[in-house]
C-alpha cells in the first residue's frame, strides 16, 4: 500500500510506493491543454528521491525547464527539424548540406542517444572519429554547425535546457587553399575560350571574379555596356526534382511527376554583399559586345526553337545552362589550354589575387568580389606577398645588380 501523504494543491509529493520505489511528484506548471504540468521522478531511497524533487524545484524557480511531452531521441529531433522546421526557411542548396549532414555523419553517429542526455563528450567523440576517417576538416566543421543549429532550435523550444555544442571544442576547420592561376595560366585559359562557343563566359570569371550561380545568372538588362558596369541581381542553381503531388502521381522518379518542382532555379544572391555593381575593363566590355552579337545570330538560326529567357550565357536554343555542364566545359576549356586541373573557383582567386596585386583598396576588392568580411581578403595575403617581394627583387636586380665584367 502506497504511504503516500497528500500534498496541498501545487505542492510537491514524496512517497514509498507499491513497487518499493520512493517516488516524487512536483507541479511544474501548465501544460498546452490546460491541465497540470505533474512531473515524476522515483529513487530507491527516499534521500535520492527528495533530491531528484528539490532538483526540479530549482528548475522551476529559474526558469530552466523542458517541455513536457515527446522525449525526443537525437537522431528524431534533427529528422524533424531538416524535414519540417528548416527546410522552408533556407534555399535549396543550403538544405541539401543539413540533410548530408544530418543523415550521413550525424544521425548515424549520435542518433541513439537521448536528446536531454547528450553531452559535449559525446559530440566531440564524434568530431574526433569523423577526422580519423579521412573526412575533410570542412566536413566535420559543417557536421558542427548544423548540429549547433539543430540544438540551438530545441533549446528555443523547451526540448533541452541548454545545447551541449556550444560547450563541445569545435573541429579545427583548415582554411582552404587558395591556388589561384600565374597570369601566363591564365593567358592561356583566355587564348583558348576564344575559340570556344560562350567564351566570354570565362572572360568573366578571370576578370572579374563572379561566382558560378552568378555568372550563369547573368542577363542582358544587368550589363550596361556603354556605361561599362555589370549589376549581380541573382544567382542559378539547380535543385534536385521533387513531387508536387505528394507521391500519388505514381511515377517512382520524382522527375516523371506532372507537378515537379525543381530544376533550374534562379534565386537572390545569398548576401546584401552579394548584390552589387561591377565595373567592366574596356576589353571586357567590348568582348560582350561581340558574344551578343553572336548570339543574336543563333537567335535568328534557332527561329522557333529560341526560347527567350535574356539569358547572357546560354545553350543554342536560349535556355539557361544546367551549372553541371557548366563544370565540364569548364574541366575541356583547361584540357584545351594545356593548364593544370583546377577548380572553377580557382579563377575567381585569380580574379581577387590580382585585383589586390594591383593595389585596389581592400574595400574595392569586396564590392568587387562580394565579400561580407575583411578576414576574406587576408586569406590572399600569403599569395600576394610572396609575389610582391619577387617583383621587388627582380626589379632591385635589374637596375642596381652590376653588370659582370
Amino acid at each position: 500500500m502506497d504511504k503516500r501523504t497528500r500534498a496541498a494543491n501545487g505542492r510537491s509529493s514524496v512517497y514509498l510506493g507499491n513497487d518499493g520505489w520512493w517516488h516524487g511528484r512536483v507541479t511544474m506548471g501548465v501544460r498546452d491543454d490546460g491541465k497540470p504540468d505533474r512531473r515524476h521522478v522515483r529513487a530507491r531511497t527516499q534521500k535520492d528521491v527528495t533530491a531528484k524533487v528539490k532538483k526540479l524545484e530549482r528548475d522551476r524557480a529559474s526558469g530552466t525547464l523542458t517541455r513536457p511531452g515527446q522525449r525526443w531521441t537525437v537522431g528524431g529531433w534533427l529528422e524533424h527539424w531538416v524535414e519540417n522546421i528548416i527546410s522552408a526557411a533556407v534555399r535549396q542548396s543550403t538544405l541539401t548540406g543539413y540533410r548530408t549532414a544530418v543523415y550521413r555523419h550525424l544521425g548515424p553517429g549520435l542518433g541513439s542517444h537521448r536528446l536531454a542526455r547528450l553531452e559535449a563528450e559525446h559530440i566531440e567523440k564524434l568530431y574526433a572519429k569523423m577526422a580519423a576517417s579521412g573526412l575533410k576538416s570542412g566536413t566535420v566543421h559543417q557536421a558542427h554547425r548544423t548540429l549547433r543549429t539543430a540544438l540551438n532550435e530545441a533549446v528555443r523550444r523547451g526540448h533541452i535546457v541548454k545545447n551541449p555544442v556550444e560547450l563541445a571544442k569545435a573541429p579545427r576547420l583548415t582554411d582552404e587553399e587558395v591556388e589561384p592561376f600565374t597570369v601566363d595560366e591564365a593567358r592561356r585559359v583566355l587564348a583558348a575560350a576564344e575559340q570556344q562557343r560562350n567564351g566570354a563566359r570565362w572572360v568573366v570569371a578571370l576578370s572579374l571574379g563572379l561566382r558560378k550561380g552568378e555568372a550563369l545568372g547573368l542577363q542582358w538588362p544587368d550589363l550596361d555596356l556603354d556605361a561599362g558596369t555589370l549589376r549581380v541581381r541573382r544567382a542559378l542553381q539547380r535543385y534536385p526534382w521533387q513531387h508536387g503531388c505528394g507521391d500519388s502521381c505514381g511515377h517512382s522518379r520524382a522527375r516523371d511527376c506532372p507537378s515537379r518542382t525543381g530544376g533550374l532555379i534562379t534565386v537572390e544572391t545569398k548576401s546584401r554583399a552579394g548584390r552589387r555593381g561591377v565595373g567592366l575593363p574596356d576589353p571586357v566590355a567590348g568582348l560582350l559586345r561581340r558574344h551578343r552579337d553572336t548570339q543574336d545570330l543563333e537567335r535568328q538560326k534557332a527561329a522557333d526553337l529560341w526560347e527567350e529567357g535574356g539569358w547572357v550565357f546560354a545553350q543554342p536554343n536560349g535556355r539557361p545552362i544546367n551549372p553541371r555542364t557548366d563544370h565540364n566545359h569548364w574541366k575541356g576549356l583547361l584540357r584545351k589550354a594545356g593548364v593544370r586541373e583546377a577548380r572553377l573557383h580557382d579563377a575567381r582567386h585569380t580574379a581577387a589575387t590580382m585585383l589586390l596585386l594591383l593595389g585596389v583598396p581592400e574595400r574595392a576588392v569586396m564590392a568587387t568580389m562580394g565579400w561580407s568580411h575583411s578576414a576574406m581578403a587576408k586569406r590572399y595575403q600569403h599569395v600576394t606577398e610572396p609575389i610582391r617581394r619577387d617583383v621587388a627583387g627582380r626589379l632591385a636586380s635589374l637596375l642596381w645588380d652590376s653588370p659582370s665584367s
